[in-house]
C-alpha cells in the first residue's frame, strides 16, 4: 500500500538559452546560434515579454523525459493532455502486474462538500480514514486473489487484470517540453500566483508539483516568468 507517488527526471535537453534562441531566428537568422553561448539571465526580459504576451513556440523548443509511478486512475486523468506529450506506459498484457496499491494518506482530504460546479473538500475525520484503509485493503487483496487464480488457470494476462482496480499502480515514461508541461500544470496544480483557478485531483496534482519542481531546475528563468504571469501556459 503506497499513499505517494514517484518522479524521476530520466532525461533531459533543456535550458533558458533553448527560448532564447528560438525567439532570436526571427530578427538574427543564423546569427541567433550565438545565444547558446551568453548568459541567458542578461536576456531574462525577452523570456518574460514571450511569456507574458503568449509567444508560445520558443518555450516548444526542448524536451524532458521523466519516469511516474502513480495510481492507474491518474494515468487515465494525466494522457488526457495529448498536445506535445509522449507516453509509454507498462502493460498488463505483457507482464504480470505487482500487487501495489493506492491508499490516501493521513493529509489527503475525505470529504466533498458542496453543489457540482461549486464543491470543496474538507478533511476526514480519523474514523473515515480507517475506514477507508480497510475497505480498500480488503478489496485489493480480494481482486489480487482473483487475478492470480486467472493466471493459474491459463488465462491470459490480458484478460485476467479485468479484475484489478483503478488504484493498482503503474509506471510510464513520459516526455514533453516547457510549454506542454505548463500547460499541464496550470490545469492540475493549485497555486497562489495563478490568474486562472484550478481545481485538480490530489493524486495527480502531486505528480505535478513533483515535476514542476524538476523543471525549475532545469529552466529557472522561464519557471519565474510562468509563475510572474498567473502560470498561464503561452
Amino acid at each position: 500500500m503506497r499513499s505517494d507517488v514517484s518522479v524521476e527526471l530520466v532525461k533531459s535537453s533543456a535550458s533558458d538559452s533553448d527560448v532564447l534562441f528560438a525567439a532570436r531566428v526571427s530578427t538574427l537568422g543564423e546569427q541567433s546560434l550565438d545565444e547558446l553561448q551568453k548568459d541567458p539571465e542578461r536576456s531574462k526580459g525577452l523570456i518574460n515579454y514571450l511569456m507574458r504576451d503568449r509567444h508560445g513556440s520558443p518555450f516548444e523548443h526542448n524536451s524532458m523525459t521523466f519516469f511516474v509511478s502513480a495510481p492507474i486512475f491518474v494515468f487515465r486523468e494525466f494522457m488526457r493532455h495529448r498536445v506535445g506529450w509522449s507516453y509509454n506506459e507498462e502493460s498488463g498484457r505483457y507482464r504480470e502486474l505487482d500487487p501495489v496499491f493506492y491508499v490516501p494518506g493521513a493529509d489527503r482530504k475525505l470529504v466533498q462538500e458542496g453543489r457540482p460546479g461549486k464543491y470543496v473538500f474538507v478533511e476526514g475525520s480519523p474514523q473515515q480514514h480507517e475506514i477507508v484503509r480497510s475497505v480498500l485493503d480488503d478489496s485489493y487483496q480480494q481482486a489480487y486473489t482473483a487475478y492470480q487464480k486467472l493466471l493459474a488457470e491459463g488465462v491470459a494476462r490480458e484478460v485476467a487484470r479485468s479484475v484489478l482496480p483503478v488504484g493498482l499502480f503503474s509506471s510510464m515514461y513520459a516526455t514533453c517540453n516547457a510549454r506542454s508541461l505548463m500547460h499541464f500544470l496550470g490545469l492540475r496544480t493549485q497555486h497562489e500566483q495563478a490568474k486562472v483557478p484550478s481545481f485538480p485531483q490530489r493524486e495527480i496534482e502531486m505528480v505535478g508539483e513533483k515535476m514542476e519542481a524538476e523543471w525549475a531546475k532545469l529552466m529557472p528563468l522561464t519557471y519565474a516568468a510562468f509563475n510572474a504571469n498567473g502560470r498561464v501556459a503561452p
